[in-house]
């Protein structure tokens, strides 16, 4: 028989003790994902001896050995300074706005503040008067923009096109870019999935030609070939021909990213669509093209990111972006020094990483906010 008097019965709960501190806590963190093992604990150091240098390297130029006031780029030259910040403290007017007039910079100014305040509320999804918001950012803004920055009208002073440059014109190219070539890159991803064969051929040759040859060749034939086939006496503008070529070519890669995401959607959503009774493009619109943008957002975004770096070309047809306004600038005998052009790569460099960072966070915010069908 079993002797009871072993027996043991817990009347009460037992005390809450915290798990060990192997298992939980920043030391079990690092213990599991940095040094689980001796290769891990190599890569671990390596990866941060790397990371460490190259941060290192960067404030030591940038910060300590950074010379921070200086009349001219004398002070830049001595032996072993860093970044000549004086050089950029004098050129970012030109850097921003280019050869813009600098009496009436005003014009640009206001059109970064009107881009601003049109952007802004639409990315924030709580912001009421969304269709009123769209309205205001695709037309109202670009037209407002535009007679802003050419003038000739209620009094403004005519400015062309060539004195632009500068953080202006990177934006303005890339901006148009991605607002022109989004729905262009929609209606050739339907098209190239069409069932009407002319229609799905012409798609087809206009993706696969803009896809099979470099933006410079783009732009390099929309600024120089181009005028050769108007008619004479009638021209275009510079940066509108770049402007064009660049929604174009952009358009056909966003095409077949739109595709892939169409692929991707049930065929029973098409179905339920046309069981409802609606139309191939009320189908589209509000079942099928929401459920594929949403699932191509990341590939959507690449290319934009893309495309906002690529901006750099319109340099090859004498458009003097910001990359461009910064390279013109070191010609300057007054700021040559050997670590000025160094000082101006940095300053494009951090900007374009802002942008393309921002537009990435952004896009990753998205994407966790509209991913409710793997909500439970």
């Amino acid at each position: 028989m079993t002797d009871t008097s072993l027996a043991f019965v817990r009347k009460e709960l037992a005390e809450r003790r915290d798990p060990p501190s192997s298992f939980v806590g920043p030391v079990a963190w690092l213990r599991t994902n940095l040094f689980g093992s001796l290769f891990d604990a190599l890569l671990t150091v390596m990866g941060v001896a790397i990371v460490v240098s190259l941060v290192w390297s960067v404030l030591d130029f940038a910060v300590v050995r950074a010379v921070w006031s200086a009349e001219s780029g004398e002070a830049c030259r001595a032996e072993g300074v860093g970044a000549c910040w004086p050089f950029v403290e004098a050129y970012w007017k030109q850097f921003v706005y280019g050869r813009y007039p600098a009496e009436e910079r005003w014009r640009p100014t206001l059109v970064f503040v009107l881009f601003a305040a049109t952007l802004i509320p639409l990315a924030m999804p709580k912001v009421p008067y969304k269709r009123l918001n769209v309205i205001a950012f695709l037309v109202v803004m670009p037209i407002v923009s535009y007679f802003l920055l050419t003038g000739g009208i209620f009094g403004l002073v005519p400015v062309e096109t060539t004195l632009w440059g500068g953080l202006l014109v990177t934006l303005i190219v890339s901006v148009v870019g991605i607002v022109c070539s989004l729905p262009l890159g929609i209606l050739l991803a339907l098209g190239r999935r069409s069932k009407l064969p002319i229609v799905k051929m012409l798609c087809v040759v206009t993706i696969e030609f803009w896809r099979g040859v470099p933006l410079i060749t783009v732009l390099f034939m929309a600024s120089n070939m181009l005028p050769l086939f108007m008619p004479a006496g009638m021209d275009v503008d510079k940066l509108l021909r770049a402007l064009i070529g660049v929604a174009i070519f952009t358009s056909a890669y966003l095409a077949e990213t739109i595709r892939g995401g169409l692929q991707a959607i049930p065929k029973g959503q098409y179905e339920g669509a046309m069981a409802l009774g609606l139309g191939y493009w009320q189908m589209m619109g509000l079942i099928v093209m929401p459920q594929a943008l949403k699932l191509v957002i990341p590939g959507i975004v690449n290319s934009f990111i893309s495309l906002f770096k690529d901006t750099t070309l319109v340099l090859i047809v004498s458009i003097f972006d910001l990359l461009g306004m910064i390279q013109a600038s070191l010609s300057d005998p007054i700021w040559i020094s050997p670590v000025t052009g160094k000082t101006g790569y940095l300053v494009a460099a951090m900007l374009f990483w802002i942008f393309c960072f921002g537009m990435s966070r952004y896009s990753q915010w998205m994407e966790r906010r509209l991913a409710t069908g793997h909500k439970r």
